[in-house]
């Protein structure tokens, strides 16, 4: 009771603790009676995409785990958000085998490499389990993913989707394999005059949001996301799979997948894309011109990855190759990791997070060039293993020595340059720290000292910034 009470007080003045949360939901499971109250507390995880109502920000993507109504059914049962249905057009005659991976060490599937196509199952049963599955989950988004050539084509399937129930359509502009060689998917998707043009034949016929969904195979991912805004898209999914060979079979002489002893590129994806298609994401929430809503995909496994997301200005996430590794129940840890973190940062829903993070991606010449960082080592975490040593003295700046008479290494302070190399390798998490060393009070960028005309013009100029910088002599190295 006393418990309840604090809750009560915490509740009435706005300041409700990670405790009263928890009391609550233990108390929920005694009481139904309490079970508003704790559902009151939590965060709210809907999601808006244009238009695009979802119970929360995990959605499927358009991919071999969306191939069917059994598949989709059984992943909202698990608790998944939305889902775009396996992209649909004439159906294909698909290869076997389909697959390959990057293992990186203990690591299974580090990347994924996929050489199957759109659905090669009829439309007409994709149409009649899309159906079905919105009878049985209305509130959930279910939406098509539609690759076909001509505008009559485009006028049609979009008149069958809708009329099945769909809640939005994706334009699948981003297959790199096999279909970009009929016209479609990323030949049109590197096209921004083609997008336009495709999406305002969409729009001629569609009466639901249109998402159109970007290939990363371009040199400027911003050029398609405008013309798919100008073209009247309602919102943008980004990133589709990157052309790649997964590697080589060396004692046959092929790439990998294998198919009868030949193989092609396919569409990479896996964790090991992220970091690309987080650049993408932040490039076109920065732009302008675009001003619509994002889809973020691309090597999202967990809460965290969702998350970072969100705060790079995406609406909700896709997952695929994470689902086609774990399966469908990845999404028990997905849902409460996200509510625990938007408890513990004090957000409400998603639009509050959405884009915290884009006004801290400047460009280069913007960042403070006084900011000082060195790296120190903590000998009681240290197990003796000198990776550091060997990375910084091989690969970075000789910032770092090895006694005689210890395993573990210390900083030449004079010399690091702050770089992190070595907190990054080192296998003990926080057993190499980065501290600050400036005050902060004086900020000066490369932007700043252009204005100023204080930056190296020549190729010996003193003002360079590795000028006077300890480096051994070429002959030091013959001594070890």
């Amino acid at each position: 009771m006393l418990y309840f009470i604090i809750c009560i007080i915490e509740v009435e003045t706005s300041h409700t603790s990670k405790h009263s949360l928890l009391i609550f939901q233990i108390m929920a499971t005694l009481k139904p009676s309490y079970a508003n109250i704790y559902t009151s507390l939590m965060p709210d995880l809907s999601t808006n995409l244009a238009g695009i109502h979802a119970p929360n920000p995990f959605w499927l993507a358009s991919a071999p785990p969306t191939n069917s109504g059994y598949q989709v059914m059984k992943a909202f049962e698990a608790g998944w958000g939305g889902a775009v249905w396996k992209t649909l057009g004439v159906p294909v005659i698909n290869v076997s085998s389909r697959y390959g991976a990057i293992n990186y060490k203990d690591s299974r599937m580090m990347g994924f490499n996929n050489i199957e196509l759109i659905t090669d199952r009829p439309l007409k049963d994709n149409l009649r389990e899309i159906e079905e599955v919105k009878k049985y989950f209305p509130d959930h988004a279910v939406i098509s993913s539609l690759m076909v050539d001509t505008r009559e084509e485009w006028h049609q399937i979009v008149k069958d989707a809708e009329n099945a129930g769909v809640d939005g359509h994706e334009l699948n502009f981003g297959c790199p394999h096999g279909m970009c060689e009929r016209g479609m998917g990323s030949a049109v998707g590197q096209e921004p005059k083609v997008i336009k043009t495709i999406v305002s034949w969409v729009k001629e016929v569609a009466t639901k949001p249109v998402i159109v969904k970007l290939t990363p195979n371009i040199s400027d991912i911003t050029e398609p996301a405008v013309a798919a805004s100008q073209g009247g898209g309602d919102a943008i999914s980004l990133i589709n799979t990157i052309q790649s060979l997964m590697g080589v079979d060396i004692d046959n002489f092929v790439p990998y997948p294998v198919v009868d002893g030949k193989s092609t590129h396919g569409g990479y994806c896996g964790p090991a894309v992220k970091p690309i298609a987080l650049n993408m994401l932040k490039s076109v929430c920065q732009h302008p011109e675009v001003n619509i809503p994002v889809s973020g995909i691309g090597g999202i496994e967990n809460w965290r990855d969702a998350v970072e997301y969100i705060l790079l200005g995406a609406s909700n996430v896709q997952v695929c190759t994470a689902v086609m590794h774990y399966g469908f129940g990845i999404i028990r840890e997905m849902i409460p990791g996200l509510e625990r973190y938007m408890q513990e940062k004090g957000f409400e829903n998603i639009s509050q997070m959405r884009g915290k993070a884009l006004p801290n991606v400047n460009n280069w010449e913007q960042l403070n060039l006084n900011y000082k960082v060195i790296a120190e080592i903590n000998e009681d975490k240290c197990i003796g293993c000198q990776l550091c040593y060997a990375a910084c003295d091989d690969g970075a700046h000789q910032a770092i020595a090895l006694t005689h008479t210890s395993r573990v290494p210390h900083i030449i302070e004079e010399n690091c340059v702050g770089c992190n190399l070595c907190a990054l390798v080192c296998p003990v998490e926080h057993c190499i720290s980065m501290l600050r060393k400036d005050d902060g009070s004086h900020i000066r960028t490369w932007h700043d000292r252009m204005a100023e005309g204080d930056v190296p013009t020549t190729f010996n100029d003193p003002k360079g910034g590795g000028v006077g910088h300890y480096v051994p002599k070429p002959t030091d190295a013959l001594k070890r």
